[in-house]
């Protein structure tokens, strides 16, 4: 089928969605809802048989919904209605939530519903469970919901009128609110993870009102209530009645005339601000005993290593590459066979980190320092010969981040990975060594189609493609478990004992052929000169995307005028420029200042 998907942006959720629509056949285009007009020029201009809106905050045109049959998907279960449904279902502390599938009608999420998926929801923040529970629910619903479609045989079920009403209203930054002198420590988790990443809790800190990102539990530190105690990894931990929470990120309020503000690491955003407060690190090797939040750890298993890091949004920084690359070596020093690198339950990584690189003095030199220290750690990887190293993707992956994970032995992702292996949408010409990894796993041509399409891949398709080694069908929480259980089976093999032996030889043969040296002398000096000049589109788009600028069309890659389909998009959205802000947020939920 010619199948159209309609989004306020080309979220996490939508390029799933995109990419195994398009694994089972069928011809999908993207229309950003930026308004009625764009909506219905893309409708018209593809002509589709069937609409889905995997993440819309508007409403679809009368005209458009009464002439075809459009598919909204709304995260939450049968009789949730409303704009901040994950929201209240954390902020209230639900244990079972649902996806439906229900029919664009004149009421907003009271249409006739084509499918239902419930799900248990584990104790994390809105973003991490709307990239994997709500997707993994959300995906099984849309394809249940297509296939019905397609058969032509299905009716949709009414929604009971005589129920309860389920509509909720939005949830309002006075209900998010912490009072630090009398909220336990569950409640302000349950409180911050409600709000992240969009649109955070707003809060007053330190002479200045701030929107709180992410929220994570402390077992040792203690204090007055609201008093920040200590740093770890660019976070703040503040004292609650009862215990103690680190928050990750902060993101100031905007002021009248000035420019939107964006998330940043806490320490970084209140800078001088912050007062002398001790730092309190976690080895990563100590993490396990500790029932407390770090973005590094370490564990061993028998002869497996698993080195597991999680940065927010999965943007790695200088210093988040640096540190990661002291933890790499320091577990490359143990006496095991095989390293698995990642295995969490949400972002593996998606390269260098567009934020902290905004805020910087100096954007080139801070993109330049960042680069390199992404370099450093994936040639780390690559020139590692004493053991098998398997990069385990339980979440999403691009840019830097996927040919990161390319550049390990094995490559093993959770089914509901997505991978966007390529740069140019934000004006890139590519780093990492990719330019040896990538065309070593496809093929050249394969590496340059990737590229230029600049497409998302799910797991299954990268997995037939040869970017991915294994794909492990699981839930989120099981993958890591999975993972290190495949490790110890791979370890105890005598195929693993043979391959390590080879390993040092087969470097020392590409080396011979061309060595690391120089893929890494001919990427960076393409990226170099992007970085220093100042015209370069990457400064525009870095910038777009980091201050969530709205998009003014649909990208031309998306559109209804990509190859193949069924017309040709206008000349006038051929404007790159807009490639890099149609993913501005992950998560359904409105935003606040």
């Amino acid at each position: 089928m010619h199948i159209l998907l309609v989004a306020s942006a080309f979220n996490s959720l939508t390029q799933r969605v995109h990419a195994e629509l398009r694994d089972r056949g069928h011809t999908v285009a993207v229309g950003l809802a930026l308004s009625d007009v764009h909506l219905r020029d893309a409708v018209r201009g593809f002509a589709p048989d069937l609409i889905v809106a995997p993440m819309l905050r508007t409403a679809i045109p009368r005209d458009v919904w009464s002439a075809h049959t459009c598919l909204i998907v709304h995260p939450g279960p049968l009789g949730d209605r409303g704009p901040s449904s994950l929201d209240w279902a954390i902020h209230e502390g639900v244990t079972r939530w649902g996806v439906t599938v229900l029919q664009a009608d004149e009421e907003m999420d009271a249409g006739d519903v084509w499918a239902s998926v419930e799900f248990s929801v584990p104790p994390v923040g809105k973003s991490d469970l709307y990239r994997n529970e709500v997707s993994d629910a959300a995906l099984t619903a849309v394809l249940r919901a297509v296939d019905r479609f397609a058969s032509g045989m299905y009716a949709p079920r009414p929604q009971d009128s005589r129920a309860t009403d389920g509509t909720r209203s939005y949830l309002r930054q006075e209900r998010r609110r912490i009072d630090w002198r009398s909220d336990p420590t569950e409640t302000v988790l349950r409180k911050l993870r409600a709000a992240d990443s969009q649109p955070g809790v707003l809060d007053e800190l330190l002479g200045g009102e701030w929107f709180l990102h992410g929220g994570h539990p402390e077992d040792r530190l203690r204090g007055r209530p609201g008093e920040l105690l200590a740093t770890r990894a660019g976070g703040v931990c503040r004292a609650t009645v009862d215990g103690a929470v680190w928050i990750p990120e902060l993101r100031a309020r905007r002021q009248p005339g000035q420019p939107a503000p964006f998330r940043l690491p806490a320490v970084l955003a209140l800078g001088d601000r912050l007062p002398p407060l001790p730092a309190d690190p976690v080895p990563p090797d100590a993490s396990g005993r500790r029932g407390t939040w770090t973005d590094i750890r370490y564990e061993e298993t028998g002869a497996v290593g698993h080195l597991t890091f999680s940065f927010p949004g999965g943007a790695m920084s200088t210093t988040q590459c640096t540190r990661l690359l002291d933890a790499y070596r320091t577990a490359c020093s143990r006496p095991t066979s095989v390293l698995v690198l990642g295995g969490g339950r949400d972002f593996f990584s998606n390269g260098i980190h567009l934020n902290v690189i905004e805020a910087a003095a100096d954007p080139a030199e801070e993109s330049w320092a960042n680069i390199n220290a992404m370099n450093d750690l994936v040639e780390a990887v690559l020139t590692t010969t004493d053991r098998l190293v398997v990069a385990a993707v339980g979440g999403n992956a691009a840019a830097g981040g996927a040919m990161l994970a390319l550049a390990a032995d094995e490559v093993w992702c959770r089914r509901g990975s997505v991978l966007n292996p390529h740069y140019r949408l934000m004006g890139l010409s590519g780093s990492e060594y990719w330019t040896r990894t990538l065309p070593s796993r496809v093929g050249p041509e394969t590496a340059e189609r990737i590229s230029r399409e600049a497409l998302p891949l799910g797991a299954e398709a990268a997995e037939r493609l040869g970017l991915v080694d294994r794909t492990i069908a699981c839930r989120p929480q099981d993958f890591p478990g999975e993972a290190v259980r495949l490790a110890a089976r791979l370890a105890s093999s005598t195929a693993a004992q043979a391959r390590i032996a080879r390993k040092k030889t087969a470097l020392e043969r590409q080396e011979a052929l061309k060595p690391l040296a120089a893929y890494r002398q001919e990427e960076l000096a393409a990226m170099r000169s992007i970085f220093f000049d100042p015209d370069a589109p990457y400064h525009r788009l870095r910038r777009a995307f980091v201050r969530k600028e709205p998009p003014t069309r649909t990208p031309p890659h998306l559109g209804v005028g990509v190859p193949g389909r069924r017309t040709a998009q206008p000349s006038a959205t051929r404007d790159r420029a807009v490639t890099a802000t149609a993913a501005l947020t992950d998560v359904p939920g409105p935003t606040d200042g």
